[in-house]
């Protein structure tokens, strides 16, 4: 009888490193530009103090399934001694609907994020970008500088988030980590300006970052918008620079666009298009040296989908993870 594997959060961080999600992510965003893959846009549940998201995903052609089930609750960190964001993966087996595995996929999310801003920054930023900018400190801005790290020369980086200690152990940790001068800074304003990649992670519900701070031929990865009414960006930054997406359905209802698109100031045609097509040669990217240029990430199921399909398989090639039979 077929076995089903669970996999932990400790097990997977030993089966997969960022270079191999960076693949996984990049390929990913080829197939579902290439409409490859059937992935109806995230559900939500709305609590009172977060939510519940599901993302099913079928990869076609390469013949991977499965869906997530993820939270955000942001008071977690502080009051439940929680992470803000959890998940739980299942893959499927196509032909049977076997649950082939389990996951945890919080790790895979915090890491998958990551590598979309990674390989956005290899397609949309300028070839001789050095400086960087984040604004937010938690989980998703270490596993941006690592991704980023990966596909970027970075030779100095500033943060900001609103709370000093965490900044300044974000500093430090990269810093050592990365043999990067990395500097914790008072304000969102000193950590974007004269930045070649400027990363906001954040849960803010009003503007963090200013049109006048972001200098020309910046590249902006906009991580933090994931629920309708919030923005990270000015609403002029936006308008004014080439704005790329994952997903239109997602984007329009949750992204850092959602605002401006249900204000009437944003409409699909005036976006510069999605990133798979870029990485599929449809799309041209970035253009010039001067533009701004902003990825709004929302996140796609293909994205963990992927990833998870890598981990499951090292899992099997390894020996790695415990075995149920469910149907016993």
């Amino acid at each position: 009888m077929k076995k089903t594997i669970i996999l932990t959060q400790s097990e997977i961080k030993e089966l997969i490193q960022m270079d191999q999600v960076l693949d996984a992510v990049e390929m990913a965003y080829a197939e579902h530009a290439h409409k490859r893959v059937q992935m109806p846009a995230k559900e939500y549940l709305f609590f009172e103090k977060g939510d519940l998201r599901i993302m099913p995903c079928y990869l076609q052609d390469l013949g991977e399934s499965g869906v997530k089930c993820v939270n955000v609750h942001p008071t977690n960190p502080q009051k439940q001694d929680l992470p803000t964001v959890m998940a739980m993966i299942e893959l499927v087996d196509p032909e049977t609907g076997f649950p082939l595995a389990i996951m945890d996929g919080t790790w895979i999310t915090n890491m998958r994020t990551g590598a979309a801003g990674g390989v956005a920054a290899k397609y949309l930023a300028r070839k001789d970008v050095e400086t960087l900018g984040l604004v937010g400190a938690g989980k998703q801005a270490y596993t941006q500088l690592m991704a980023l790290n990966e596909v970027i020369d970075i030779q100095e980086a500033e943060v900001y988030c609103r709370t000093c200690s965490s900044r300044e152990a974000f500093a430090k940790k990269m810093s050592e980590t990365y043999d990067i001068p990395v500097k914790a800074v008072d304000s969102p304003q000193k950590a974007v300006e004269n930045k070649d990649i400027v990363v906001t992670v954040t849960p803010v519900d009003h503007p963090v970052i200013k049109t006048e701070w972001i200098s020309p031929g910046t590249h902006i990865n906009a991580m933090g918008a994931d629920a309708p009414g919030k923005e990270e960006l000015e609403t002029e930054l936006v308008l004014k620079s080439r704005v790329f997406i994952d997903n239109w359905d997602q984007a329009s209802h949750s992204g850092e666009i959602n605002v401006p698109f249900s204000r009437g100031l944003l409409q699909e045609q005036d976006l510069a298009g999605n990133l798979g097509d870029v990485i599929i040669g449809k799309n041209p990217g970035r253009i010039s040296d001067e533009e701004i240029t902003i990825f709004d990430s929302t996140g796609l199921a293909v994205q963990d989908i992927a990833t998870s399909w890598t981990v499951y398989e090292k899992a099997i090639e390894m020996k790695i993870g415990r075995s149920i039979d469910f149907l016993e």
